[in-house]
């Protein structure tokens, strides 16, 4: 046929005055057509809000790996005072990580020197495999491996306590979600004779690297127990003997006039929330400390510590 081609198209018809041409093949018609609607921006790969959106699931999944890392594996205490502190005060560490291209500084000196007179491995690092032991990045150089916690189980405490050739002397914590109250807490019991601390195994502070470093090493000489329901293990306890006393501001009974020289359990709350209504109804007694001024309540780790401190002072008056 005159005119054809090898390309798919209308044909002009003889007689044309133009001659005989290859057709658009219908790809006009086609491009008049609907394509439904547009997509949306993020669904675009070319489009910035794609790739933006890419970038945060990327980073989102970086950072539940790395909560995913940390829940399994051991702490680290990031940091060059953090670091130096920890070591100090004599924490076990396996392992100190040094940043390749540190600037060394006397910080970073004292660490290295405490470390491997603890027989601590040092380690060099680079900053990217730093960058994954904090979410913030800022280690500063040093990062400090501390291993998982081991809890004592709650009844294997107790006994330890009643074993003891002093009275026993516990602490337990409600609704304290802090670190930072947790080592304080275990640091004050270590301080003033306690034989423990209790924990919730749900909905509390965990004995993390902060924990660590605010007890001053305290969390490596104290046993800390876990309880899977912490009223029903206190009321265990109560049967074994133990007076259950809670700290409140608007307790029963102020400190002054408690005697703590007896087997205790001292139950601390949060400073917002206090004690919960179960654990509140668990206790024998509920402890005020007495304050001068406007000042309406302490922080749950400085209550006590003056609670403690108090308690402590009873023994040794009266010799137990």
């Amino acid at each position: 046929m005159a005119g054809n081609s090898k390309r798919k198209g209308a044909i002009r018809k003889d007689g044309s005055k133009k001659g005989q041409t290859v057709g658009s093949g219908g790809n006009r018609r086609r491009g008049l057509e609907a394509r439904g609607a547009t997509p949306k921006a993020v669904d675009r790969t070319y489009h910035a809000a794609h790739k933006k959106a890419k970038a945060n699931a990327k980073s989102v999944a970086g950072q539940r790996s790395a909560q995913r890392r940390k829940e399994e594996g051991p702490e680290y205490v990031v940091g060059r005072n953090p670091v130096v502190e920890c070591l100090r005060a004599g924490i076990p560490a396996t392992a100190l990580y040094v940043m390749t291209t540190i600037s060394a500084d006397d910080r970073v000196r004292e660490a290295i020197a405490r470390a491997g007179d603890m027989g601590i491995a040092i380690l060099e690092a680079g900053k990217l495999e730093l960058d994954r032991f904090t979410a913030n990045g800022l280690h500063q150089g040093l990062a400090l491996q501390v291993p998982e916690y081991k809890y004592t189980h709650p009844d294997d405490l107790l006994a330890d306590a009643l074993a003891a050739p002093n009275p026993p002397l516990l602490v337990a914590l409600d609704n304290i979600t802090d670190p930072r109250n947790l080592g304080a807490v275990i640091r004050s019991v270590a301080a003033f004779g306690g034989h423990g601390v209790l924990i919730p195994q749900r909905r509390s502070a965990s004995v993390t690297a902060v924990a660590w470093r605010t007890s001053a090493g305290a969390a490596a000489r104290l046993p800390v127990a876990q309880a899977p329901n912490l009223t029903r293990t206190l009321v265990d306890w109560a049967k074994a003997g133990c007076q259950i006393v809670g700290l409140d501001a608007g307790g029963d009974v102020t400190l002054d006039d408690y005697d703590g020289t007896g087997p205790v359990v001292v139950v601390v709350g949060s400073e917002g929330k206090g004690l919960s209504r179960l654990v509140r109804d668990t206790c024998d007694s509920v402890l005020s400390v007495p304050m001068a001024g406007d000042v309406e309540s302490l922080n749950a780790s400085v209550a006590a510590g003056v609670v403690l401190a108090e308690f402590a002072r009873q023994r040794r008056v009266a010799g137990v």
